[in-house]
């Protein structure tokens, strides 16, 4: 049974143009490719924008011209009149990006390896195999909402199917504006973001998580419930554990601790303030001088917010290992030297480009976001 009308691929076939590191790159050093960015910027001018996501190294930061969540940065790129949008973080932002910006500007993704567990995890084929497999043990109206963290052919299963799109910070209302218009709700990809928006609504009880690879998995008993969790996770968020934080609090007493809702349910609990990358960076901000914050996000957010608010003591809630984004560290520097320099040399490298269907449903699901 297909249930979706567009045509699309696994992420790992989508993208087969992206090009590996030439090995003239692979050596530079810090101030060697600091200078040699500085100098293709300079030479590029108005005609590049440069997005370094939250969770980017400093190396890469540093070069940004903004910083911030996925969506956020793409809404940034689409504001501005750049040609060309060099975005320091994943497939599915890069993705995001190309949809909501101008059809002549181009976005480029420095490394094809940057690509997220998480989104990988939920592919619109297994998705439409398995809603088929759901649909067909209820009479009842399901309506699809996916994680921002998705690729853009999830964004437009689910809006083909009546369905929207979240950020960690609007999941609430997205669930809401679904039971406005349907029975049951499928969230994908991220089951942790998806079981903690269902406490905030009062809905623990009416949750169930459905694995469709699973054999033990029924889906009869899933469609039973008012929301599904789809089983997936962010590699990251799902490490954190509430040892963690009873260790914070032993070898610091006076620390405030501040994690993200895609981190268990248990740590959420624990947690004394939970939120997207935003609030976690507002809460630091806001902090008085000396008080202690212990950070549950990754390692380079917390790096990031360390260096920014010297007065307050930023500390990681657990070892750099813990939380350490592997698609993310895909996008370094060398990589970055590498596509502005081939710019500067008229030579698009690892244009991210969502084809016009797939890119004018997923907007759809960007544009029901937006509403609520």
């Amino acid at each position: 049974m297909e249930t979706a009308a567009f045509e699309t691929d696994l992420s790992l076939f989508k993208y087969d143009n992206l090009e590996q590191l030439p090995p003239a790159y692979r050596e530079l050093e810090e101030n060697q490719r600091r200078q040699r960015i500085k100098a293709a910027l300079d030479e590029l001018g108005e005609e590049v924008v440069i997005l370094g996501h939250n969770y980017q190294r400093r190396e890469i930061v540093e070069h940004a011209d903004f910083i911030g969540d996925s969506y956020q940065l793409s809404q940034a790129a689409a504001d501005a009149d750049a040609d060309y949008v060099i975005f320091g973080g994943v497939t599915f932002m890069a993705e995001s990006a190309d949809i909501i910006t101008d059809d002549d500007q181009t976005v480029i993704l420095p490394s094809m390896e940057a690509s997220c567990p998480m989104a990988g995890m939920a592919e619109a084929l297994q998705v439409d195999t398995a809603w088929a497999e759901l649909t067909s043990k209820t009479d009842e109206n399901i309506i699809p909402i996916t994680y921002m963290n998705s690729y853009a052919d999830l964004k437009a299963f689910c809006a083909e199917q009546g369905g929207l799109v979240c950020t960690s910070s609007n999941a609430h209302r997205a669930f809401e504006y679904a039971f406005e218009r349907g029975d049951k709700v499928l969230f994908l990809p991220d089951k942790h973001l998806g079981e903690n928006t269902a406490h905030r609504l009062g809905m623990e009880d009416e949750t169930a998580e459905w694995d469709p690879w699973d054999p033990e998995s029924d889906a009869a008993e899933a469609v039973e419930n008012d929301i599904i969790l789809w089983e997936g996770y962010c590699q990251v968020h799902e490490r954190f554990r509430v040892s963690h934080i009873e260790d914070i609090r032993e070898e610091h007493p006076d620390a405030n601790v501040v994690v993200h809702p895609e981190c268990r349910r248990e740590v959420v609990e624990a947690a004394d303030v939970v939120g997207s990358t935003s609030t976690i960076c507002e809460t630091v901000e806001n902090a008085d001088p000396d008080e202690t914050w212990a950070i549950g996000t990754e390692i380079h957010l917390t790096n990031h917010l360390s260096r920014w608010h010297p007065e307050v003591n930023v500390l990681p809630l657990c070892g750099d290992a813990c939380m350490d984004c592997n698609a993310m560290r895909q996008i370094d520097p060398n990589y970055m030297t590498w596509v502005l320099e081939e710019l500067v040399e008229g030579r698009e490298r690892n244009v991210i480009e969502v084809a016009p269907e797939e890119k004018e449903l997923a907007q759809v699901a960007l544009d029901r976001m937006l509403e609520i």
